[in-house]
C-alpha cells in the first residue's frame, strides 16, 4: 500500500506541475492559482511514502515551501513578504536536513570560503540590477533572503563533497541551484517590467524541478 501511495503522489505531482507550467506559459492566473498548492503537497506525500525513516526537518521544509507558494498567490506586498519569510524558514530546514549527512572534517576550508564569497558576489550583482525596480523597503529583506538561499546551496554542496559525490547528494545539489535560479528569476518577473521574462514559466519550471531533486536526494 505504501509503494502504491508513493507512485500516486508522484503522478499527482507531475500532473499538477505540468498543468501549472502550461497555465504559466499561457499567463492563466486562475489556473495557476488552482494548481499551485497541489505541487508541494503532492511532493510531500511522495517523500513521506518513499522513506523508511521520515526526517521531520524535510517535512517542515516542504510545508514551509507550500505555505510560501500559497501566500505568493495573494496579490500585495504584505503577502509577498510573508511568503518570502516562509520560504526563508524552508531554506533553514533544508540546511538542517543536509547537516545530518555532512562530515565537516572532510570538507576543506577553501571551498567553504570560495562558495560563500561566490554567492555573496552573485546575489550582489543580481540586486544591483534589480535596485532600480524594487521598493526601497523590500531591497535589504530580499537581499538577505537570497543570501539565505545561497547558504542553502552552500550546505548542499558541502553535503556533496562530504558524501564523495554520490548520486543522491548530486541530485540535491542540482535541485538547490535550480531553486536559487527560480528565486532570482521570480524577482525579475515580479518587479522588473523591462525584463525579457514575461511569464512565470521559467520560475516554476526551475522551482518544481529543484524541489523534486532536493527531495529525491534526501530519500
Amino acid at each position: 500500500m505504501k509503494d502504491i501511495l508513493k507512485w500516486v503522489f508522484l503522478v499527482i505531482f507531475l500532473v499538477s506541475t505540468s498543468i501549472h507550467l502550461y497555465a504559466s506559459k499561457k499567463q492563466n492566473k486562475k489556473l495557476r492559482g488552482i494548481t499551485k498548492p497541489f505541487i508541494l503537497l503532492a511532493l510531500l506525500g511522495f517523500y513521506i511514502f518513499s522513506v523508511e525513516k521520515i526526517l521531520w526537518t524535510v517535512v517542515a521544509a516542504l510545508i514551509c515551501s507550500w505555505l510560501g507558494d500559497v501566500l505568493l498567490i495573494i496579490p500585495g506586498v504584505k503577502w509577498f513578504t510573508l511568503g518570502g519569510i516562509s520560504f526563508m524558514i524552508s531554506h533553514g530546514f533544508f540546511i538542517w536536513s543536509y547537516i545530518y549527512d555532512i562530515n565537516f572534517v572532510s570538507v576543506p576550508l577553501a571551498p567553504i570560503i570560495i562558495l560563500a564569497l561566490l554567492f555573496i558576489c552573485i546575489v550582489t550583482v543580481i540586486f544591483k540590477n534589480l535596485k532600480p525596480y524594487l521598493p526601497k523597503a523590500l531591497f535589504y529583506p530580499m537581499y538577505l533572503y537570497l543570501l539565505v538561499n545561497g547558504a542553502m546551496n552552500c550546505f548542499a554542496i558541502f553535503r556533496m563533497i562530504s558524501g564523495q559525490y554520490l548520486f543522491n547528494t548530486v541530485f540535491t545539489c542540482i535541485g538547490a541551484i535550480l531553486f536559487f535560479i527560480s528565486d532570482a528569476s521570480l524577482f525579475f518577473v515580479r518587479f522588473n517590467k523591462d525584463s525579457k521574462q514575461k511569464t512565470h514559466f521559467l520560475v516554476m519550471l526551475t522551482y518544481s524541478l529543484g524541489e523534486f531533486l532536493i527531495v529525491l536526494g534526501l530519500l
